[in-house]
């Protein structure tokens, strides 16, 4: 009888923790109307963030890289930081070679946006919610001077494929001499595959040829008269990027991609961008202040790389869900590897989004910068898991749950109650 009744007194409670959390989410939520990508946000913008307001480096994560609602709300805000705080630096966690095709398509160049959707080396970006947010891209451009246009940069370094040959048509297009053992080793950096159970010395062996590469082109750009001086920093960022690829592979990507990322994004930032101002595209765990994973990984994030080094510039958001239907790729010992979509029905226990769950409204922003230093609800100070789904999506026998402090992770919240799988039929536009 005494331990029932202790059961009952900690229930009752709990309950009574959790209504008081959830009525304390409702009073300080901001209600995103809808996940329309081509509506704006206006009671988000009738209550933005102070730090929000004055930031002008933007993170915007996603729970997976499967989310169509993730995606339009994504383009939703971007758009706005577009026409309304002249952001036009669109960084994306996404290869340095699917740059040129798509900066020369949303310029107003020739092309389809099915081909160019293929230049993706993430297929998860190959969806109608990505294609029609390039496509906007293009319609803002129009008429527009190169200055005043938005441009992409892909900041990720897990492909490099072509850059050789980019790099070997420069030089003949140049007339630039290059010894070619010296482009071998080009070649053989880019046809590099990560061995994740093997460190090497890949980097430290192969990079002082690389920057001899390099150096040559240097030299006789010097020397030139060429006017093209875009395109020869293209192709040394191309040069930098192999570069940072190549101790990616050394060091079986751990640290070293993320670090990479924030090199990259960094150099955009600093030297391409007029205003110093960006949007990044990218997971929870590479747009958030801490690190990737899960505590004590020691896999310092993006995020917290730009936190360090831009401080209230940079403002990370990051998503969660509730409900929904996710893809995921389920590979079966003896059967063929196939994309398959599950349901998932209700929240997982012991997560955020359980709680954050209940609260009134379908799609909303919170302010967490605010709301953790409220004495009043410890909520977003306590560890609690959050659901992590990479480029494979979901699996229900193999998923992720992190413990996580969100206080810790994003400076503002965008959480959705029920998603669903983007549209990943291209000839349909």
């Amino acid at each position: 009888m005494r331990y029932l009744l202790i059961l009952l007194l900690t229930t009752t409670r709990s309950y009574s923790q959790n209504k008081n959390t959830v009525n304390w989410i409702n009073e300080n939520l901001i209600k995103i109307e809808d996940s329309n990508p081509d509506s704006s946000p206006e009671n988000f913008i009738g209550n933005i963030p102070d730090k929000f307001e004055n930031a002008k480096i933007f993170g915007f994560g996603e729970a997976t890289h499967h989310g169509k609602e993730f995606f339009n709300i994504k383009a939703k805000f971007f758009k706005y930081l577009v026409v309304n705080k002249n952001v036009k630096a669109f960084l994306m966690e996404e290869s340095y070679p699917a740059e040129s095709a798509i900066n020369e398509w949303i310029s107003g160049g020739k092309g389809d946006i099915n081909t160019i959707a293929e230049n993706f080396s993430i297929h998860p970006w190959r969806t109608q919610e990505v294609a029609n947010l390039l496509k906007w891209m293009r319609s803002y451009n129009l008429n527009k001077p190169i200055k005043d246009q938005i441009r992409f940069y892909g900041i990720d370094i897990q492909n490099v494929q072509g850059i050789n040959i980019k790099i070997r048509e420069f030089a003949k297009a140049r007339n630039i001499l290059i010894d070619e053992k010296l482009l071998s080793v080009l070649d053989s950096c880019v046809n590099k595959k990560v061995n994740y159970n093997s460190p090497s010395d890949w980097a430290d062996k192969h990079n002082p040829e690389l920057q001899k590469i390099k150096n040559v082109i240097v030299d006789s750009e010097i020397k030139s008269s060429s006017n093209s001086l875009q395109e020869t920093r293209d192709v040394l960022r191309s040069l930098d990027y192999l570069m940072d690829y190549t101790y990616y592979v050394q060091d079986n990507g751990s640290n070293v991609r993320d670090l990479k990322m924030f090199e990259n994004a960094e150099h955009i930032i600093d030297s391409l961008t007029k205003n110093g101002k960006a949007f990044i595209w990218a997971h929870n765990e590479h747009i958030n202040n801490l690190e990737r994973i899960s505590y004590g990984s020691g896999w310092t994030s993006l995020g917290a790389h730009l936190n360090e080094r831009y401080h209230n510039d940079y403002y990370s958001v990051g998503f969660d869900f509730g409900v929904g239907n996710l893809l995921g790729y389920v590979a079966e010992k003896n059967k063929p590897h196939h994309w398959e979509i599950f349901t998932v029905d209700k929240p997982f226990k012991r997560t955020y989004s359980k709680t954050l769950f209940e609260a009134n409204t379908n799609i909303f922003f919170l302010d967490i910068n605010k709301l953790s230093q409220d004495d009043e609800i410890d909520f977003f100070n306590k560890k609690e898991k959050q659901l992590i789904l990479g480029g494979p999506g979901y699996n229900p026998k193999d998923f992720h749950l992190i413990p996580k402090k969100i206080s810790e992770m994003y400076d503002g919240l965008i959480f959705v109650k029920k998603i669903s799988v983007p549209d990943y039929n291209l000839e349909s536009l």
